[in-house]
């Protein structure tokens, strides 16, 4: 496969996957809301959001990211707001909620595979993903999306150090990669400290455990409204020197 001139500035892309090319976030806004449902008997709404946020940054340490980690903060939520009182019951569809959202179908999101497909073949494209690996795997099998991609990397969490194994392993190194996503702590600025550069595509929800303070000032930065402009600035970023 050709990956155009050796003189590129960029070789590499990589893509992030939820809520980048297929919807993910919004199932976990629909499911809390399921929750405060449940729980309505013991807690307001916008104290159980507050109460589940805190048990989520809690765990990620152990459970990690992914739905598995979230169904479990549910259910100690759920324990806690209850003071020990939650019935069986509740339990039970907890879990059957985590359990419909390991099965949803996959809802790619505008110009994902356009977008793809535009860049595929002239560039290394690589697919880094946070989360649990079955999932991330069915899901990437669901998208159709994965022949497309020259590698798959499913990772514990994404940082710096996370960005310059994978794009040397994969591609020419980071300086001459670039990754794409909806989150600013997660895909653009540790791809930014690596060397490489970052295109925000802003997805309409955003995790609070997500949030980081935007690079403005940074000329490796930029921001796109859609997938259906990231080809050409790519490109353009390629091609500059």
């Amino acid at each position: 496969m050709a990956f155009g001139k050796l003189a590129r500035r960029i070789t590499t892309v990589g893509f992030d996957a939820d809520d980048t090319l297929w919807e993910n976030f919004t199932f976990y806004r629909s499911t809390e809301d399921r929750l405060a449902e449940l729980l309505a008997d013991y807690v307001e709404p916008g104290d159980l959001r507050r109460r589940l946020l805190e048990a989520e940054r809690r765990n990620l340490g152990h459970y990690g990211f992914g739905i598995k980690g979230f169904t479990l903060s549910m259910i100690e939520t759920a324990v806690d707001v209850s003071e020990g009182r939650v019935q069986a019951s509740v339990i039970a569809d907890i879990v059957a909620m985590g359990r419909d959202m390991l099965s949803h179908p996959i809802e790619p999101l505008p110009y994902a595979r356009e977008a793809v497909e535009a860049l595929a073949g002239r560039y290394r494209l690589v697919l880094i993903t946070k989360g649990d690996l079955f999932h991330q795997e069915r899901k990437l099998a669901q998208s159709g999306l994965g022949e497309l991609f020259d590698g798959v990397e499913i990772v514990s969490d994404k940082n710096r150090q996370t960005y310059e194994r994978i794009f040397r392993l994969h591609g020419d190194g980071a300086e001459r990669a670039l990754m794409v996503g909806n989150s600013l702590k997660s895909d653009v600025v540790p791809a930014i400290e690596a060397g490489g550069f970052g295109v925000l595509v802003p997805h309409e929800i955003s995790w609070e455990l997500e949030h980081a303070d935007e690079p403005s000032d940074n000329p490796h930065y930029h921001r796109i409204a859609d997938l259906g402009e990231l080809a050409e600035i790519v490109d353009l970023l390629a091609e500059e020197h």
